[in-house]
């Protein structure tokens, strides 16, 4: 039986208005969970909803329907409830720069947090804490300094000092390193790594690289137009993908030579015109006939039409490895496995 997660997504989806009245359903039914002191990585194209989703989970958007569920019980939406939440669940965004207030030193910008959440009671003490856990050690040199005098890997290590600075129990971290040289993206995903062992941190790590999952991340859970679509132990997933969308993705990871590159046609449907069936369908490989004019792998198993017309269950939230796809397990024609 598996241990009660830290934070979980049920049922959740976030609706926004769009053009011409239509409703944008960037998050559309997505069941997700984060054990304690585990790293899941969130992967997907851009405009996926993987940013949404992170934002909701934080709490920071409401959700249209289902819920946030923190240690088996439903977030309390209240005012009082969202601040205890945010300071129990921080986010840490991608572009430190941006992040940043280039007017205050790193001291004020670790300390923001505990000034907001009335943690007035030693500060300082637990700001010199906080930036040596992140990794800047003799903290006290870096208090004075402001964010035009650090280089982009500090930067993003005051970022992540100042959501430890609250103790949290999750930290959601969107793009870490996207914005970083590839020198110190490694610095970084050690330092995570090393949080989660030192601390017991829970991580959601929202990412487009998969090559940063297969380094970090425990779990992975693929995202595509607002829904899971196949989710599961790193190591399953990326060494045996079942979701032609993941392995669409998996192939131009220069760390992954067992798939052909495959470059997927056309751009992620628009989310306020999600297509019937299968929302992968317009641009799955398995579906689009062949250069030669021979049936798709999807015609030929008999089951084209039900892609392109029935919709597919969301995965639960349950550890094992599972792909939204029915060109696998009840269809009777499997994704081959990679060797």
């Amino acid at each position: 039986m598996r241990e009660l997660p830290v934070l979980a997504a049920k049922g959740l989806s976030v609706s926004f208005p769009g053009a011409g009245g239509r409703t944008t359903r960037a998050v559309d039914g997505v069941d997700l969970d984060l054990g304690r002191g585990e790293i899941v990585a969130l992967v997907g194209e851009s405009g996926c909803g993987k940013t949404t989703l992170a934002r909701t989970l934080v709490g920071l958007e409401p959700p249209s329907a289902g819920e946030v569920v923190v240690n088996g019980t439903p977030l309390d939406r209240s005012r009082r409830g969202l601040r205890q939440h945010r300071r129990d669940v921080q986010l840490v965004l991608q572009d430190p720069t941006g992040a940043l207030n280039p007017r205050h030193s790193v001291y004020e910008a670790v300390a923001e947090g505990l000034r907001i959440h009335g943690r007035h009671d030693g500060e300082q003490a637990r700001v010199a804490a906080a930036l040596a856990a992140a990794g800047l050690r003799s903290p006290e040199r870096f208090f004075l300094r402001y964010p035009h005098e650090l280089s982009g890997g500090q930067r993003q290590r005051v970022v992540i000092a100042g959501a430890l600075a609250l103790e949290p129990q999750v930290i959601i971290a969107d793009e870490p390193v996207s914005s970083l040289d590839a020198s110190v993206r490694g610095e970084i995903l050690a330092l995570l790594l090393r949080l989660r062992a030192d601390l017991g941190l829970s991580l959601l790590v929202v990412t487009h690289d998969l090559g940063l999952a297969w380094n970090i991340a425990d779990r992975i859970a693929v995202m595509y137009l607002g829904r899971i679509v196949e989710q599961g132990p790193t190591e399953q997933v990326l060494e045996n993908p079942q979701h032609p969308y993941t392995r669409a993705l998996l192939s131009v990871v220069p760390e992954i030579h067992h798939l052909e590159p495959q470059v997927l046609s056309g751009e992620p449907p628009d989310p306020s015109r999600i297509p019937a069936g299968c929302r992968f369908h317009p641009r799955c490989p398995l579906l689009l006939a062949g250069p030669d004019g021979q049936p798709s792998p999807a015609e030929r198993a008999g089951i084209a039409d039900r892609c392109r017309t029935e919709p597919l269950p969301v995965l639960p939230a349950d550890g094992e490895h599972r792909a939204a796809c029915l060109m696998r397990g009840d269809s009777g024609m499997p994704l081959p496995t990679v060797s």
